[in-house]
């Protein structure tokens, strides 16, 4: 099946690989298409014999950001056109609220959209040599996508102020050196090395943990309070240690087998409130 609003999916056992799939326009970004990613990221997630998500581009970019047509009339929204922009906003999935990771396998250049879009993901893998950058400014525009909230709390302040205000392109060694991505390879072996890393958690993790601990690790990033942040995470380690993939993780190991673990991603815990932590202190 060819692609759907420039999105393409195909399964490889328990990954999916999502295609950014328009390369005669640089993978960049209409409106449909935004749309189309999410829906098929919710999907994905949504469907527990999926258990990593890799989103990659078709031919020489990654994504070159919004498709922008001549004229520099793309983000000069009437009205009606900003009322449906923002409902879609409102609507849209939100990636870190997903208990898949996803990882981006950034085979070639990306800018603007093409690199915020990949930052709300989990994991990013770059290309070595291709160029990236937060170019808004540099479009007489602001950085979008949660990207001044994220960045500043990836790379520090100084280093988000410098790249965001100056708009420059950097190499995928320097995304790695900053922390804005996990690996930086060979533009060949890009979506090789996100396959592997996707087939490692689908192969040797338990979905139910991984989908609690990614839920967490964005949630802890909102908590300015570090004693909740630790009731919480005590409270759900306790949790998590009665339901049966737990018991299968320590036999695995000690038995020196791959593990064989039941509980879905979407596994739920009930946990303890806060005043009843401190009653307990």
């Amino acid at each position: 099946m060819g692609p759907v609003n420039g999105i393409s999916v195909e399964r490889r056992d328990r990954v999916a690989v999502v295609w950014l799939d328009r390369p005669e326009r640089g993978n960049g970004f209409i409106s449909d298409m935004q749309i189309e990613l999410h829906e098929r990221l919710a999907e994905l997630d949504a469907d527990n014999e999926v258990r990593a998500i890799v989103v990659t581009g078709r031919g020489r970019f990654f994504s070159t950001g919004a498709d922008l047509e001549p004229g520099g009339a793309n983000f000069a929204f009437d009205d009606e056109q900003l009322r449906g922009a923002r409902d879609m906003m409102r609507d849209r999935p939100r990636p870190w609220r997903m208990r898949t990771p996803i990882i981006g396998a950034m085979n070639g250049a990306a800018v603007g959209l093409g690199l915020t879009f990949a930052l709300q993901w989990d994991i990013r893998v770059v290309n070595e040599s291709a160029k990236y950058g937060f170019v808004f400014t540099r479009r007489g525009l602001i950085p979008e996508q949660n990207s001044l909230w994220l960045l500043p709390k990836l790379v520090g302040l100084a280093t988000a102020t410098e790249l965001l205000l100056t708009g420059r392109l950097f190499t995928g060694a320097e995304a790695k050196e900053l922390g804005i991505a996990a690996h930086a390879v060979p533009g060949d072996e890009v979506l090789d090395t996100a396959l592997e890393i996707a087939r490692d958690i689908a192969d040797n993790t338990a979905p139910a943990a991984v989908g609690l601990t990614k839920e967490l690790l964005y949630e802890f990033l909102e908590e300015s309070d570090r004693e909740p942040a630790f009731h919480r995470e005590w409270e759900i380690f306790r949790a998590i240690g009665r339901q049966p993939d737990s018991a299968e993780g320590v036999a695995a190991f000690v038995e020196k087998r791959s593990p064989a673990f039941t509980s879905g991603k979407d596994y739920e815990v009930t946990v303890h409130g806060s005043a009843d932590w401190e009653a307990r202190q």
